[in-house]
């Protein structure tokens, strides 16, 4: 009897075993899908600088990616409820952050940027936004990083769930902050009358945030290998300069 039930017990841990192999193999990504250039959709395909990235994570970190979209604010939640294994949209390692997850080494760095409608001299860095109003995406860093300011008290902040760039550029607001690298490529690229307002007022390094859970910080050792040999071979430059004409993955 004793022999049948172990026999049982070892069949049933057989069958099992490919189910959670084939869980632990997979990452679920979410992002927003409208963060041009690093996450988009164009005719119907998702696509952008964070879909190649963690596409090529998955190859050299043998993980069935999947992605998932959804609006930007909701993405921490869903992150924490488990919906979603990781954000891969320009996530910025903050102290608030590391207290509720744990990253990946910096795969992006770049600088907090700000813009204004086109002619408008009157800003001409983050020094002037003194009593200007000022928009950023509804959950994005941006928003704390101009509340440590020390004129915060001073700028009228608005958050936005996008449209942050047409909003400056018909003057319902006097500036947006954004990181500087998507600053420089929605001017580029959209027909929008902005400019940059002088250089960038905060370095931002920005990682893969995971649960901090057993499994959590499991995949993130899996996933942090796997960028360090990404930065080493080459591949992580080559997918900046594809989307950006720079690399972007480092400060050197």
């Amino acid at each position: 009897m004793l022999r049948k039930f172990a026999l049982a017990l070892a069949a049933a841990t057989t069958l099992a075993a490919p189910a959670t192999a084939q869980e632990s193999d997979s990452l679920t990504v979410g992002m927003s899908g409208g963060y041009f250039p690093f996450t988009f959709v164009r005719q119907d395909e998702l696509q952008g600088f964070e879909v190649d990235a963690m596409n090529a994570v998955g190859e050299e970190a043998r993980l069935d990616i999947s992605f998932e979209t959804m609006s930007f604010s909701g993405l921490i939640g869903a992150l924490q409820a488990g919906r979603i294994d990781t954000i891969a949209n320009q996530i910025t390692i903050t102290p608030e952050r590391e207290e509720m997850f744990v990253f990946t080494q910096p795969y992006v760095i770049d600088g907090a940027q700000v813009v204004t409608k086109k002619g408008n001299d009157a800003i001409g860095g983050v020094e002037d936004l003194r009593g200007k109003t000022v928009a950023v995406n509804l959950g994005s860093n941006f928003e704390q990083l101009l509340r440590d300011l020390p004129f915060a008290d001073e700028i009228e902040i608005k958050t936005y769930e996008s449209n942050i760039e047409q909003d400056t550029a018909l003057g319902r607001v006097d500036a947006f902050v954004m990181d500087r690298v998507s600053s420089a490529q929605v001017i580029q690229e959209s027909p929008l009358p902005l400019q940059l307002a002088g250089q960038p007022f905060s370095e931002i390094r920005n990682a893969l945030p995971f649960r901090d859970t057993e499994a959590g910080r499991a995949m993130r050792d899996r996933v942090d290998a796997a960028l360090t040999t990404l930065k080493e071979n080459g591949t992580l430059a080559e997918i900046s300069r594809k989307w950006f004409d720079s690399d972007i993955t480092t400060t050197e």
